[in-house]
């Protein structure tokens, strides 16, 4: 039995969840997520937890059993809370800024890089140097957080670029002259 898959799923208060023909619909504060679970995935809802089985322990039957709790998981953590990842900025006249809802990066380039938000997400900028990219929607927000990451990845020299907040970027020994 999956670790993950066997654990019930928790809906919090001001969430509601709706089941039919293979489709899941989560409805909370902050939007609405729907997806289509695999036929073979049962999903059985009570008052307050979800519980997520399978019809067979086949390898494909077991690996998307813990997946389908996941997906389900953060779905309700997205409509309840929302996803949020954080990118800083590294390096002189490197800067971002928001105009008509869109992120301008000056990054280096000879032109400001734009970046259009999807429907469901939004961006904020705080000190010119830290990017917030929130949503509801995990995969959208990992996404988009990464097409900003590869507009300018951190170098290793000088440690120049975008990362994620956490990100830990190894540093070389730039080289020595020779005598």
């Amino acid at each position: 039995m999956s670790r993950i898959g066997k654990k019930p799923i928790i809906i919090p208060k001001g969430v509601k969840v709706e089941f039919n023909d293979n489709k899941i619909k989560i409805i909370g504060e902050k939007g609405i997520l729907e997806k289509t679970i695999h036929p073979s995935i049962e999903v059985k809802i009570d008052e307050d937890k979800i519980y997520v089985s399978r019809h067979s322990e086949s390898k494909f039957h077991r690996s998307l059993h813990g997946l389908s709790r996941s997906l389900i998981d953060n779905m309700i953590k997205g409509v309840s809370a929302g996803f949020e990842k954080v990118l800083e900025i590294n390096g002189v006249g490197y800067r971002a800024a928001i105009e008509d809802s869109k992120l301008m990066i000056q990054i280096g380039y000879s032109h400001p890089v734009k970046v259009d938000p999807p429907e469901r997400i939004e961006f904020e900028v705080e000190k010119q140097k830290i990017i917030k990219v929130k949503g509801i929607d995990k995969k959208e927000v990992g996404e988009i957080a990464a097409k900003i990451r590869e507009i300018r990845k951190p170098e290793p020299y000088k440690g120049k670029g975008i990362r994620y907040i956490d990100e830990i970027v190894r540093r070389k020994v730039g080289k020595t002259g020779a005598k």
